[in-house]
């Protein structure tokens, strides 16, 4: 292995984690540099493959807006943790700990006595001017009196080795899922040294969230059901959100998953309303009532802050604490901590002045080209500028803005980050990367506990001067040594379980993500019939010198059914593309997969890592088409991959999913497309005249996944009959329309029990005139071929009748169970 540190550049104006200042590894490193040492180059890129393998397979996202991945950008873990040594450690968490508490005494003054405004200590425009600020919440106690249940804390390392605060995060802190799905990693791919150097473990951080809120919560004497509130899956930190709310055992909610009546907040489940006694919530303040907040808001709860007012329900943290994630606040909490707490700030804060006061003003502009500017409110267009990057003409461009609006604005000392080591496997070395640790704090009974570690985000390139995971910025996981060994730690509670305990279905699942299961079998099974008819109709294009007819009738039924534009709307071969990827078209195959990709998304918490995995790679290899330069071959050939995928999106729902009622929804919704879709083709068949043409009656096969098990059948070509009684009445062919009929009633029947649903009695009836249906009347020769023309139009209208009844049986589930609605108001719109 050749030295790691041959070419690891050590710029003097920066603190670095690995070296002190005559360049030696500093002693809490020197085991973990001594294994690197040991490696070789294929087994750190090993381990470092590992690391994105685990993150692929564990489905580990976060959106970086406007970026080519989207919503499914890999999440970025070096290989590298972030080493804090014990004694170090302890004096951040005092300090964390310290301010947390601090943060919560000012939020409790601004909406209370206001105590700090009128005494001078806090500046009435840093608060008032605030958007986040919210006037409806002044005077409301939380229970406990905790506003921040979740805190977070930004530092950065002076080049000292001391420790400074960048940024508070009050509102809706994100990035502890993250650092838990790190180390959850990363010990597995260094587990001796892991359990070696005696890391201190996270759960009890957790614990202590999930004690917190429990305790907390207005219950009035019920099992406290606590949910997590997240924007939803278009959320660039949405993982976090999903990973959270399992980790934690909390439905993971959005904001139409909740209403609130008679001041109390509820849950929409299957099984009607269940009370919601504490809300985690993932949302920004002015978003979660549109109500009494941000009017535009669609991602809220109607009337929560009144919920809140009445004491009904806890959220965490309490609405309005994000009045100070201002920048220019820090400025003043050195004051405010010697009169509030009576003792000087543990952790201080980089040096920051609010321009509003005019002697700041004028020192600011003195010294423009040695600071950053920033906005003092978020609610204004401005970007940070460095000064020094500015030419004159811009500076006093700059300088006048400040005069003219001096509250507006806030003046940052420069942060000098920190350097630490990250691998880089394409040049085999180790190199310095600035960083910055986000911190966190949970409320406990007895003041705030630190999460022994964090989120310790790297900087993307050698030169850049600012930490942003927006701006393409990687993590590693934050190791708190300790100075004896560590053992383990459970993360749930160790009460005892009984018989009485035992839960065999989701009791809190909301019917918004029964839903999008529903809808999420529908399409699964819509694209997979697609795909077969598209399959069906490319290759006898390909090949249509070997039977034109065969195509033109396969033309006609996907005209139809509205999968093929109409012959008038241009060429074949772009009516093919266009079927199969127009953006425009909405029955394209193109249209429908992304369907697919959105409700999958939206019930992501219900599948399996290996489904959610398959749904990724189904998503990427759509992306890869190009309409405009398909070639049909290919084309083909991409057909026949998705539609192995698709059987084993089915194979996983059979095999991988809890029987609840999300999955009886998801199989409901599977059967129902599947009724429909066959019998609309084959009723399009009949009716087409092709019934006696042996190559039309091969492609129904194929169309109807039978074709194998009518040549094992029969060793003969394709026959009107026999195929009509494969398709249509053999109950043992699961892609029959009796099958499914039968499969279909049977599961209403037993959703009926449960929930006291009539009977279908026009899909019975319908199953009735079917089972009944006699396939010799086809070869009676008193008919004559006109009368055998009757009899399968006859046919063809009862199959319209059964799918017209399918589709009505869904219109009706869909409002009993997915619209939340009084029983007058059903029966008005029914």
């Amino acid at each position: 292995m050749p030295d790691l540190l041959a070419d690891y550049p050590l710029p003097e104006a920066a603190y670095h984690e690995l070296l002190d200042a005559q360049g030696q590894v500093r002693p809490h490193w020197r085991r973990l540099f001594a294994q690197l040492q040991r490696s070789s180059t294929a087994q750190l890129n090993q381990r470092q493959a590992l690391l994105a393998r685990q993150i692929q397979e564990n489905g580990v996202t976060y959106n970086v807006y406007a970026d080519p991945e989207g919503a499914d950008r890999p999440w970025e873990l070096d290989l590298l943790p972030n080493l804090i040594p014990a004694h170090e450690w302890q004096q951040i968490a005092a300090g964390v700990a310290q301010r947390a508490s601090l943060l919560n005494a000012v939020l409790a003054d601004v909406y209370g006595p206001q105590q700090l405004l009128a005494d001078g200590l806090l500046p009435p425009e840093l608060v008032f001017g605030h958007n986040n600020y919210l006037w409806p919440c002044q005077g409301v106690q939380p229970p406990g009196g905790t506003y921040l249940h979740l805190y977070a804390v930004d530092l950065a390392r002076a080049p000292d080795g001391r420790w400074w605060v960048t940024a508070d995060r009050t509102q809706a802190p994100s990035g502890a899922g993250y650092a838990l799905e790190n180390r959850q990693i990363l010990s597995r791919a260094f587990p001796d040294l892991y359990r070696d150097l005696g890391v201190q473990h996270l759960a009890g951080f957790f614990r202590t969230l999930q004690d917190t809120l429990a305790r907390q919560a207005p219950a009035d004497g019920e099992p406290p059901l606590v949910v997590l509130l997240t924007p939803g899956r278009f959320n660039e930190s949405y993982f976090e959100h999903l990973y959270l709310a399992r980790q934690l055992g909390y439905p993971l909610v959005e904001g139409s998953d909740l209403t609130v009546r008679d001041a109390t907040v509820y849950l929409k489940t299957l099984a009607g309303l269940r009370r919601v006694h504490a809300v985690l919530r993932r949302l920004d303040d002015d978003f979660c009532d549109p109500l009494e907040l941000r009017t535009d808001s669609a991602l809220g709860v109607p009337g929560l802050l009144e919920a809140v007012r009445q004491g009904r329900v806890l959220v965490a943290n309490a609405l309005g604490s994000g009045v100070l994630e201002s920048p220019g606040l820090p400025g003043f909490l050195p004051a405010i901590a010697e009169k509030l707490l009576g003792t000087p700030l543990l952790l201080p804060s980089i040096a920051s002045w609010w321009c509003g006061e005019p002697p700041v003003l004028e020192a600011a502009l003195k010294k423009l080209p040695e600071l950053l500017i920033r906005p003092t409110f978020p609610s204004q267009s401005f970007t940070p500028v460095f000064g020094r990057d500015l030419d004159a003409a811009q500076r006093e461009a700059l300088s006048e803005r400040l005069r003219a609006r001096p509250y507006a604005y806030v003046a940052q000392a420069l942060a000098q980050l920190s350097q630490a080591p990250v691998w880089q496997a394409d040049e085999a070395s180790l190199q310095p990367r600035a960083i910055g640790m986000r911190v966190f704090a949970v409320a406990s009974a007895d003041g705030y506990r630190v999460m022994p570690g964090g989120l310790t985000r790297v900087a993307a390139d050698a030169d850049a001067e600012v930490v942003s995971m927006q701006r393409g910025g990687a993590s590693k996981d934050t190791w708190v040594l300790s100075e004896r060994q560590v053992s383990g730690e459970p993360w749930q509670w160790l009460r005892p379980l009984g018989v009485a305990d035992l839960v065999r279905s989701d009791p809190f699942l909301p019917s918004r993500m029964v839903e999008n299961l529903f809808w999420f079998g529908r399409y699964s099974e819509r694209c997979e019939d697609s795909a077969r008819l598209l399959r069906i109709m490319l290759a006898r294009y390909v090949d249509d010198d070997d039977d034109p007819q065969a195509l033109q009738t396969a033309l006609v039924l996907g005209e139809r059914l509205g999968l093929l534009p109409e012959a008038d709307s241009g060429e074949l071969d772009e009516r093919l593309l266009e079927a199969l990827l127009g953006e425009e078209w909405p029955a394209s195959l193109r249209a429908n997969l992304q369907r697919l990709q959105w409700t999958a998304g939206s019930v992501r918490g219900k599948l399996s890592q290996a489904n959610w995995q398959a749904l990724v790679e189904l998503q990427r290899e759509a992306q890869e088409l190009d309409a405009e330069h398909g070639d049909f071959g290919d084309l083909l050939d991409f057909l026949n991959r998705l539609l192995m995928s698709l059987a084993a999106l089915s194979g996983f729902a059979l095999d991988d999913m809890t029987r609840d009622d999300g999955w009886r929804f998801l199989m409901i919704g599977r059967c129902i497309e599947r009724l429909q879709f066959i019998c609309d083709s084959v009723a399009g068949f009949l009716r087409s005249g092709a019934a006696q043409d042996q190559s039309a009656l091969e492609w129904l096969l194929e169309l109807g996944n039978s074709s194998i098990t009518y040549r094992t059948r029969y060793l003969a070509s394709a026959q009107l009959i026999p195929v009509l009684d494969l398709l249509l009445l053999d109950e043992q062919n699961p892609h029959s329309v009796l099958f499914q009929l039968r499969t279909l009633l049977r599961s209403l029947q037993r959703l009926g029990e449960r929930f006291e649903l009539p009977e279908e009695q026009a899909l019975a009836t319908l199953e009735q005139q079917l089972s009944a249906f006699q396939l010799s009347s086809l070869e009676n020769p008193l008919f004559g071929s006109e009368g055998v023309d009757a009899v399968l139009d006859g046919l063809a209208e009862r199959l319209e009748a059964i799918a017209q009844a399918a589709s009505e049986t869904s219109d009706r589930l869909g409002l009993r169970f997915f619209v939340h609605v009084d029983a007058s108001q059903r029966t008005q719109s029914s």
